[in-house]
């Protein structure tokens, strides 16, 4: 199985993981899977001052600027087979 195909299970399977991740872990899944998937932040940071979860998700995956899809892709898949048990 090839790395896109091992990242789509990952993807999958973190749908059904046995417990639900701390907001934290939300966050680097959430982060990860961005840049595994488009690459760097392509967006702008949201501009409504409250929307906090917005903005906690677009500082996360920009954090991750530089890091190839590769690179995601694999830490993603890492993350959720230690999530996993």
């Amino acid at each position: 199985m090839d790395l896109k195909e091992q990242f789509e299970q990952a993807v999958t399977e973190s749908k059904n993981l046995p417990e639900r991740p701390s907001n934290d872990t939300l966050l680097q899944l959430y982060s990860l899977y961005k840049q595994g998937t488009t690459g760097d932040v392509n967006t702008e940071p949201p501009s409504n001052p409250f929307d906090f979860v917005g903005k906690a998700k677009y500082e996360a995956w920009a954090a991750l600027k530089g890091k190839s899809l590769t690179e995601a892709m694999t830490e993603y898949i890492e993350l959720v087979k230690k999530l996993k048990g």
